[in-house]
C-alpha cells in the first residue's frame, strides 16, 4: 500500500509531481499560482479533478463555468476540453484512468 497526506504534500510552481502511475490510473499533484491556468486541453483518460487547497474556476469550450474551493470534485469525460484558472495558490489532485488512456500516443 502506497499513501500520501495529501495536506501536507508540497509541490513546486510547474513542476507536478506523480504520485504513482500504472495501468489502472495516474495520480497527480500539481501547484497552480494565483492568476495561473491550466489553458485549454483535454485528456485521452477520464479525469478526476480535486482542489486540495485554493480557489479554481473551470471553464469549458461551450461557455460554462464553475468556480470552487478546496474540497471540490470535478469529473471530465475523456478528451472533454477545459480550461482551469486559479483564483488563488492552488494545490490541485489530477487522477486519470485508465493510464494511459485510448488514443494516447503511448499506446501506439
Amino acid at each position: 500500500m502506497d499513501s500520501w497526506n495529501l495536506n501536507e504534500f508540497k509541490v513546486e510552481p510547474h513542476h507536478p509531481q506523480v504520485l504513482d502511475s500504472e495501468s489502472e490510473g495516474r495520480a497527480i499533484v500539481i501547484q497552480l499560482p494565483a492568476g495561473e491556468q491550466l489553458q485549454e486541453h483535454q485528456v485521452h483518460e477520464r479525469a478526476w479533478l480535486l482542489v486540495i487547497d485554493g480557489e479554481i474556476e473551470i471553464s469549458d469550450s461551450g461557455g460554462g463555468s464553475v468556480t470552487g474551493p478546496a474540497g471540490m470534485l470535478s469529473i471530465f469525460d475523456p478528451n472533454e476540453r477545459r480550461e482551469v484558472t486559479a483564483k488563488s495558490d492552488t494545490r490541485l489532485l489530477l487522477i486519470l484512468s485508465p493510464w494511459p488512456g485510448e488514443g494516447h500516443p503511448s499506446r501506439d
